[in-house]
């Protein structure tokens, strides 16, 4: 492991403590937050399972119920049937802070409160197979909005615990050793800087007491 290139005094010793001290509490700080964040995203992933499943069975329905009416209608008809759209829908997206990442909220408003202004036709030349495909599409829609919602918010929680992980790495396997060894290196400088200093002043300590006796 390098050391950090310090000069071994004891104003550098005291400050290197301090540091290391710092980066102790750090490293535990980010490792909570790390287990934290693992949690919420298992959590997450699980409900996303979940929900992703629900949204690829709705879809079916959709599919089978569109296949349905494409074989009762003919072609134009449906086509002339869907083209002009009598409802519309808004989107407002926000944020909310989950362990300081920002994650989305998604949230939909329809232009009618009206149900029926899901059917852009009249009933009179479609069948009831149509109007079941367009009531299955009107359902799936804010099932399909919150698995969005859901897995844009487990891929940035992912991006999130791999910062955290290479931090806590970081501080485990890099800063905090190169400061403990540092730590070690400048106690042993300056224990062996005390020694001498000792060893020389009872030398002198020696030579006065010879030069008293002589005397």
């Amino acid at each position: 492991m390098a050391l950090i290139n310090v000069n071994p005094t004891r104003m550098e010793l005291t400050r290197l403590k301090k540091r290391l001290k710092v980066a102790r509490r750090g490293h535990k700080l980010l490792k909570d937050k790390r287990d934290e964040l693992m949690k919420k995203f298992l959590e997450l992933v699980r409900k996303n399972k979940e929900l992703r499943e629900k949204v690829e069975e709705m879809l079916m329905k959709v599919h089978s119920s569109f296949l349905i009416a494409r074989a009762v209608l003919s072609a134009e008809v449906l086509e002339e049937a869907l083209m002009f759209p009598k409802q519309s829908v808004s989107l407002e997206v926000s944020t909310e802070n989950i362990m300081s990442v920002d994650v989305p909220v998604l949230e939909f408003k329809t232009k009618s409160d009206d149900t029926g202004d899901i059917f852009p036709y009249g009933f009179i030349s479609t069948s009831g197979e149509l109007d079941n495909a367009i009531l299955n599409l009107s359902e799936v829609l804010p099932y399909m909005l919150d698995l969005a919602r859901m897995e844009k918010t487990a891929q940035l929680l992912a991006e999130e615990i791999e910062k955290t992980r290479r931090r806590v790495n970081a501080l485990e396997y890099v800063l905090i050793p190169q400061l403990a060894e540092t730590i070690k290196y400048i106690t042993m400088k300056l224990d062996e800087s005390e020694r001498g200093n000792l060893t020389r002043l009872m030398k002198v300590k020696d030579m006065m007491l010879e030069q008293a006796h002589k005397y």
